[in-house]
């Protein structure tokens, strides 16, 4: 018998997010008879009490009793239970100073940890993401922060909505104005966003035609780390060659700020990767950009104008043009930032199901097939009060150096 917790999420601003939602925990009940599932109550999840009780599952606080705990964002340090088995986005694998004592409880208390963000296939690529959410609501956004800033329109927050088909009706509501969006990265979250924009009729066209035209409707383009970073030696690189060397690559993305009224920057950053702009940049006539939707958010760098993270709540915020400094985003010198960084909180309901989906599919089966395929074994950060061998390289870090 393998023993499932569903544990409510205690991490402050609150996260409606789960893991599992009531559907996909009957799916498990249905296809793995040694399988239990316990959730724990919670005021605060998307998906209320009730609706685990009406699928027979049972509701109680007793997570003692539970092998594996599921959770989506860090568990505070008071509230984790030794000796068990834990999946949560930890923070840690970047050596983020601010969950290093985190880190240390795990280990202190023997605490199996599974880390979400490395669940990977066997080739590296990542199995189960809020990606796809993150962008779909960072580009929602960044439109809508295009609509005050410029007073053209205004849509309700994504938080306000009930779910995707609501957004997508809020957005399709309004008339577009004839910009011009710059959307950076491929990957989930790119590609996210670039459903949203496709799905509020803006036209996408390749960075040629984006170059230098005028257009008659909104329209964006696409653009992969090459096509905004060249190397500074002048040779020919390639996507490998950027990120195994990304210290040999100077930013090209100057032309695009010369021609977009919006950057949605949905790509992923790696260390030393060149900034796309400098601070300074902004200041001149040329920089046409009004608005960042900063899905990213990598504070400070590579995004300078990014000063700090935003929040649901007040997701909007300004950067002085002339002094780089944070000012009102309605200033008529400022450019309007966007930095929120849970965006996927914003459509907690959809956001679940998407991640439950893969979960169900990729992760769970590891419990009951030996962990055949080593999806457990990849993304297993701790065990026996030490750190596994993948993720040795974080022994610096715990120690505090």
């Amino acid at each position: 018998m393998t023993s499932f917790g569903i544990i409510k999420e205690r991490k402050n601003p609150p996260d409606k997010r789960v893991v599992l939602t009531p559907e996909f925990c009957q799916v498990i009940k249905d296809e793995y008879s040694n399988a239990q599932i316990i959730v724990e109550p919670s005021d605060i999840r998307v998906f209320k009490d009730h609706e685990y009780q009406e699928k027979g599952l049972l509701v109680s606080a007793s997570m003692e009793d539970c092998e594996v705990l599921l959770g989506v964002k860090e568990v505070p340090i008071e509230a984790l239970i030794a000796n068990k088995k834990y999946f949560f986005f930890s923070h840690t694998i970047k050596k983020q100073a601010y969950n290093r004592d985190l880190l240390r409880a795990v280990l202190e208390k023997n605490i199996s940890l599974f880390d979400h963000e490395v669940i990977t296939s066997a080739r590296g690529q990542r199995l189960v993401a809020f990606g796809r959410y993150a962008g779909l609501v960072g580009a929602y956004n960044g439109l809508r922060t295009y609509g005050l800033k410029h007073e053209l329109f205004e849509l309700p927050k994504a938080s306000d909505l009930r779910d995707l088909e609501a957004l997508i009706a809020a957005i399709k509501s309004v008339t577009l104005p004839p910009i011009k969006v710059v959307l950076t990265g491929v990957g989930r979250v790119g590609s996210g966003a670039a459903e949203l924009l496709d799905a509020a009729g803006v036209l996408k066209v390749c960075p040629d035609h984006f170059m230098g035209r005028h257009f008659t409707g909104p329209v964006y383009t696409q653009i992969d780390v090459l096509e905004y970073n060249k190397r500074s030696d002048g040779l020919v690189g390639d996507k490998k060659d950027f990120f195994d060397n990304p210290e040999a690559y100077v930013s090209n993305f100057l032309p695009y700020t010369e021609e977009a009224d919006v950057f949605i920057a949905g790509h992923f950053y790696g260390q030393g990767a060149p900034a796309f702009f400098k601070l300074k940049d902004i200041q001149g006539p040329h920089f046409k950009v009004s608005v960042i939707a900063d899905v990213s958010c990598d504070i400070g760098h590579p995004i300078q104008t990014t000063l700090r993270a935003s929040t649901i709540a007040d997701p909007i915020y300004g950067i002085d043009r002339e002094t780089g400094k944070e000012i009102d985003f309605m200033d008529p010198n400022a450019i309007a930032v966007m930095a929120v960084d849970n965006l996927p909180c914003e459509l907690p309901r959809d956001a679940s199901e998407g991640f439950g989906a893969a979960f169900l599919t990729h992760v769970i089966p590891a419990f009951f097939n030996g962990d055949k395929d080593g999806v457990l074994a990849r993304a297993q950060m701790t065990k026996n009060g030490k750190l596994t061998d993948r993720y040795s390289y974080l022994a610096s870090y715990v120690n505090g150096k």
